[in-house]
């Protein structure tokens, strides 16, 4: 099979011929139809101490359909299409316990192997695709899940005053999600204006470029300070932003996952009394709410796909994300 491989230390990704894999017992083999390239494929393979590793394959939003079962599975059957969750888990840690598996310390393996042909895949980490959706559906499942996590430690109220910092594919769902569980209205924030008209889409009331006169805009198009701030930028100088924006007893919730220091001004979040958290990952239960109910919103969140491309052009592709551009969220399919 063809297989994408990040040779480590920054150099350019890679596709390989590599042996066809075959499951395991507890294991289904999936012939891989499509995988979403994320931000953090990009951060995750420029060299330094946040990084892959040498020689591994990766990929983490992707679908496909299952072509041969390990001993012992009964629950999938040749012919479903699935979701992956892409993070295994041990089921005895700490992390476990809090049913986030990408908190698991002790995980007995990877199923994060999407730019690929085929991937072996746990059962326990597989979704199956209701009828309803298609693969392209299935390979938009993790993002969602990500966003769908933060959104719901977030402990949005009805008609809650909401703030999404950022345009990119986090944001993008978390202002769906925001709209899905009960937000009153919705302003999203960022550098760039060129996804407002799909912030708008995904459920937003307003979108606003970051300025000097952003805070009294965002105040006057909510009717007051917000309740959530739901940063999903992950730069320098947004969670002290999103404090910024916050009002009284706030609750500030990270999913940017900024690998940089970020430096804040505690006193103004103390007398705001403002909640920080930061989070990572998500859980099965968002990945089973998502695949039964991602045809019910008010949009259909395939929207936020600007690009297919085959499996060759993926090294290219990275390249050019890297740079100004103009997609939003750009699959892989692996034919």
């Amino acid at each position: 099979m063809k297989a994408a491989i990040y040779p480590g230390e920054g150099r350019p990704v890679i596709i390989e011929t590599l042996p066809d894999p075959e499951p395991a017992a507890g294991e289904v083999l999936i012939k891989v139809d499509r995988c979403g390239i994320c931000g953090t494929d990009l951060a995750m393979t420029r060299g330094g101490a946040w990084d892959f590793g040498s020689g591994v394959q990766f990929g983490h939003e992707y679908a496909g359909e299952v072509v041969a079962l390990g001993s012992g599975v009964s629950s999938l059957a040749v012919g479903d299409r699935i979701a992956v969750l892409p993070s295994t888990a041990c089921g005895e840690c700490p992390g476990c316990a809090h049913q986030n598996n990408v908190l698991c310390r002790a995980s007995p393996g990877r199923a994060d192997h999407g730019f690929a042909q085929y991937a072996r895949v746990p059962v326990s980490v597989a979704t199956r695709l209701p009828a309803v959706l298609s693969l392209a559906d299935g390979a938009l499942i993790e993002p969602m899940a990500i966003s769908l996590y933060g959104v719901k430690h977030a402990r949005i109220q009805p008609g809650d005053r909401v703030v999404v910092l950022g345009g990119g594919t986090v944001a993008l769902y978390a202002v769906y999600w925001a709209r899905r569980l009960g937000a009153g209205r919705i302003v999203v924030l960022s550098r760039s204006a060129r996804r407002a008209e799909l912030a708008l889409q995904m459920g937003a009331d307003r979108f606003i470029p970051y300025g000097e006169n952003e805070v009294g805009e965002v105040a006057e198009t909510l009717g007051g300070p917000p309740e959530v701030v739901l940063e999903c930028v992950g730069a320098q100088g947004m969670l002290g932003k999103a404090i910024m924006h916050a009002g009284p007893f706030g609750r500030v919730v990270s999913l940017g996952f900024c690998t940089s220091p970020d430096p804040v001004i505690p006193a103004i979040a103390s007398y705001k009394c403002v909640s920080v958290q930061f989070l990572v990952g998500y859980s099965m239960a968002e990945f089973l709410t998502i695949a039964d109910q991602m045809d019910k919103g008010h949009v259909d969140p395939k929207a936020i796909i600007t690009s297919t491309v085959p499996l060759a052009a993926l090294p290219e592709t990275m390249t050019m994300l890297r740079g100004p551009n103009e997609e939003t969220k750009v699959h892989v399919t692996m034919a």
